[in-house]
């Protein structure tokens, strides 16, 4: 067997908020997305075309009413939905790390930084409006490049 990342789903009680993030942080995209009995959005990285490309399922919370949620995914109690909870974070492989740190700071998203040298990984770390941990892996020799024009 094997296995790959399909998609990750974020509860939120801010939809707008939430695809504000990753549209203009990570670039994803708002397409298709079944008609479930709760709102929300599937945001792509890609082709509209395929759902293999529908990397971060928004679930929202209709407070005013929660049923349909409820009944197809069970219920959470929304003090639980800040942060990862059990997860820690969710990382990504990206390229491009001078541009995404110039991205950053011109949209005021804070983020942490680390070097992991020994497997050839620069970190970034950001949190969505949730409070869900978001890790960006570049090759660490784009930060050593970056280091060096400095």
């Amino acid at each position: 067997m094997s296995y790959s990342l399909n998609h990750f789903s974020i509860r939120t009680t801010d939809i707008d908020a939430t695809r504000v993030f990753y549209e203009s942080v990570l670039g994803l995209t708002v397409g298709p997305r079944p008609p479930f009995p709760f709102p929300g959005l599937w945001m792509y990285n890609g082709d509209h075309g395929s759902v293999v490309n529908a990397m971060v399922h928004v679930i929202g919370i209709d407070l005013n009413d929660p049923e349909g949620l409820k009944k197809y995914l069970g219920d959470r109690d929304l003090s639980t939905l800040h942060g990862t909870g059990a997860v820690d974070h969710i990382a990504l492989m990206a390229t491009g790390l001078a541009d995404m740190l110039a991205h950053l700071k011109k949209l005021n998203v804070p983020c942490r930084e680390r070097t992991v040298p020994s497997i050839g990984l620069h970190q970034i770390f950001l949190d969505d409006p949730q409070g869900v941990v978001i890790e960006l892996n570049y090759p660490a020799d784009e930060k050593t490049s970056l280091d060096a024009a400095a």
